[in-house]
């Protein structure tokens, strides 16, 4: 499900089951990520499938990347593996305007 950055955050402040999900490379998370992501790189194909499937899938899943399309992407996969809830940040990182910190 798509979300506007205020939605996305809103909820999320709201939400005791949530998990933020970097999909960026590791060289783009180094630049700065939003804070207590995690990282799971969407490009390392079969690696990035296996890390979604170990998730916990009863968790709530916001997803972010640099512009917003390859969150789109990992949500559709993570929906696809079984994850019921992945929300992702129109406009991803990119758009961005709240904190932003170092790996």
């Amino acid at each position: 499900m798509n979300l506007t950055q205020e939605e996305w955050v809103s909820q999320f402040e709201a939400d005791e089951n949530a998990v933020i999900l970097d999909v960026r490379t590791e060289s783009e998370c180094d630049e700065g990520i939003i804070p207590n992501s995690i990282n799971i790189d969407i490009y390392e194909g079969q690696v990035f499938i296996d890390k979604i499937e170990a998730l916990d899938k009863s968790k709530n899943y916001y997803v972010y990347c640099h512009s917003g399309a390859r969150s789109a992407k990992a949500c559709e996969l993570m929906e696809n593996l079984g994850v019921q809830n992945a929300y992702n940040l129109l406009g991803g990182i990119l758009n961005w305007d709240g904190e932003i910190v170092s790996p």
